[in-house]
């Protein structure tokens, strides 16, 4: 199987399956001297992880990262860095009654038709499961971008079913506000509205009732990003953030800055005007308005990064649905094991990571050989 590789200067590779003994990710590029520790991972891995709220799948993973190769000391070596993150609640049992049934919304047919067989317990590799790679190798991005440009990357849930946050200003929305509600008590969907949460959290809980699930749509933004990144025609800064995104599972739309919005407006409409600014004492150009999403081109303006992604429904369902057997038989299915009926609220950590990767990379890039990090 090809296709387990992503990025360029900064690289990453994953491995593992839903219900193997674990997953894997090497991290080539990093620069040396990074202070990385288990706990840095995490922090975005406890963001992740199942189980974390009555909301998410009851699956219970520690996620506990192991640091194999890469880190001396405290700090990056510069050589390639191995994290393995073992699966730890694995029940596929759940999954022998349907091995010979395909699942409505999943991998299961296209999987046999290319490979000639496939991992029936959980989807095996195009688990969602595999995402706890990529969150691991988010957060050593993570830090890439922080150190090398201050840059910040966050998300949030802007949507779940037909209910919308209010969200005016999203490059001032922070960690805070995403994780934790004004009454101090766990922000549920990750959502920064506190207005729409329990509206969110309402709708979730009914649709699990009712052994069903609901889609959504998660606001990433990346903040800090320098002007200059991205490449202007295959390797647009956009095309590699669209990639990244689309290749986390139940991704099936992106857009950025206005997005779809601009279909019906006038250039004059859409056009961002320029201004002379002033940043941290030195005179610099932003634009008045962020439509653009912050890049012109396919190449970063400096202005915030503003993506969405939106999210379908849960495939796995507990109640019946008419399918086929890998015979062509028809029949029924019920999905058993523990599911997201709603898969929003973990999908926020995904979605940083994917949006950290592509910066770290596109920075290490357009530095090439001239940059170092500060020691």
């Amino acid at each position: 199987m090809s296709g387990n590789s992503f990025g360029q200067a900064f690289r990453v590779t994953t491995a593992g399956e839903s219900h193997g003994p674990g997953n894997v990710v090497i991290i080539d590029g990093c620069p040396a001297g990074i202070p990385l520790t288990v706990e840095d991972l995490m922090v975005d891995l406890r963001r992740r992880r199942p189980g974390q709220s009555h909301l998410v799948t009851q699956r219970q993973e520690a996620d506990e990262p192991e640091i194999l190769a890469g880190v001396f000391e405290g700090h990056t070596t510069g050589t390639s860095i191995a994290v393995l993150i073992r699966n730890e609640d694995q029940k596929s049992r759940d999954y022998d009654d349907i091995k010979d049934k395909y699942r409505p919304g999943h991998a299961d047919f296209t999987f046999d038709r290319k490979y000639g067989r496939r991992d029936y317990r959980g989807g095996g590799r195009s688990s969602a499961r595999e995402t706890v790679a990529r969150v691991a190798a988010g957060a050593v991005a993570k830090k890439v971008i922080q150190l090398a440009f201050g840059g910040r990357v966050l998300g949030y849930v802007k949507q779940i079913g037909d209910i919308v946050a209010n969200v005016p200003e999203p490059s001032a929305v922070t960690l805070e506000q995403i994780e934790t509600l004004p009454d101090g008590l766990p922000n549920l969907v990750r959502c920064p509205d506190a207005a729409a949460v329990p509206r969110m959290v309402e709708l979730i809980e009914a649709v699990r009732k009712d052994q069903d699930s609901i889609g959504g749509v998660s606001e990433l933004v990346a903040v800090g990003v320098p002007a200059g990144l991205g490449e202007p025609v295959f390797d647009k800064l956009k095309a590699d953030l669209a990639k990244a995104l689309f290749s986390l599972p139940a991704v099936l739309g992106v857009e950025y800055g206005i997005g779809f919005g601009c279909a019906t407006m006038r250039g004059s409409q859409n056009n961002d005007i320029f201004v002379a600014s002033e940043q941290a004492g030195a005179a610099s150009i932003a634009t008045r308005t962020n439509r653009h999403g912050g890049m012109l081109g396919g190449i970063s303006s400096g202005m915030p990064l503003v993506l969405r992604a939106a999210i379908k429904p849960t495939s796995s369902l507990s109640r019946e649905q008419v399918t086929v057997t890998t015979a062509g038989a028809p029949t029924t299915i019920r999905t058993r094991g523990r599911h997201d009926p709603c898969l929003l609220p973990r999908f926020v950590p995904m979605g940083e990571a994917m949006v950290a990767l592509v910066l770290a990379d596109h920075w290490l890039r357009a530095c090439a050989e001239k940059y170092a990090l500060p020691r």
